[in-house]
């Protein structure tokens, strides 16, 4: 079944803007819960697919499994976040600063739109930077959605706009949040490595592979 993937850095590590215990709990607790029911809903419909992209494809546009496709593609999406995060931080280089000039004007104004976008999505969700034909573009999406539902892009970075993201460190100020998480923690090799998979030089980033049970037959429900 999908494991919980560990954290690539101490649990301490992003502070003060993510605080060790926030991210015990958002990780340890609200991560572990998506993949635990994931796994669960798999097991009864005796399904063992070959990876977490694939189930969250696959369930997205079945109202029948709306509750599979949320716990996936949320297991999913916190599994990218994480390593999103850096607690070197750093800035773009290279052809993604091309890119940022090019669709941006300037890293403070890509900055501008990825905060604004984030502060101003209601309730809960993901504001995400991706990658469509080489041209950068700032979305944010509701609850458990993500960009493996959407066609010809390649997320570069997201931020976890759910309450419990934040609120334990900065209360309602999502904004100051978004603000503080830009400049110290986005993770600009990652993002740089997702922009040349988006130009297809590498491989995008994927979920950790799936353990079934020896003998197990993989299936690939449609």
């Amino acid at each position: 079944m999908f494991d919980l993937p560990e954290l690539p850095y101490r649990s301490d590590a992003l502070a003060p803007v993510i605080s060790a215990e926030t991210l015990r709990f958002h990780h340890g607790k609200h991560h572990k819960a998506y993949v635990e029911t994931l796994n669960a809903l798999l097991d009864d419909a005796g399904d063992t697919p070959e990876s977490l992209e694939q189930v969250v494809r696959d369930s997205a546009a079945d109202p029948a499994r709306a509750k599979l496709f949320n716990n996936a593609a949320q297991a999913w999406n916190h599994g990218f976040f994480w390593d999103a995060m850096s607690p070197d931080g750093g800035a773009p280089a290279g052809a993604l600063a091309g890119a940022v000039e090019t669709g941006f004007g300037a890293l403070a104004d890509l900055k501008a739109a990825f905060v604004k976008t984030g502060t101003e999505h209601f309730g809960s969700g993901w504001v995400w930077l991706l990658a469509e034909r080489g041209r950068l573009k700032v979305v944010a999406t509701h609850d458990a959605e993500g960009p493996l539902t959407l066609e010809n892009v390649v997320p570069l970075t997201v931020c976890d706009l759910w309450e419990h993201a934040y609120y334990l460190d900065h209360q309602n100020d999502r904004k100051g949040f978004l603000e503080a998480w830009f400049d110290t923690l986005l993770n600009w090799d990652l993002a740089a490595t997702q922009f040349a998979a988006a130009q297809d030089q590498g491989q995008a980033w994927t979920y950790p592979t799936p353990v079934f049970a020896p003998g197990t037959a993989r299936t690939a429900r449609r």
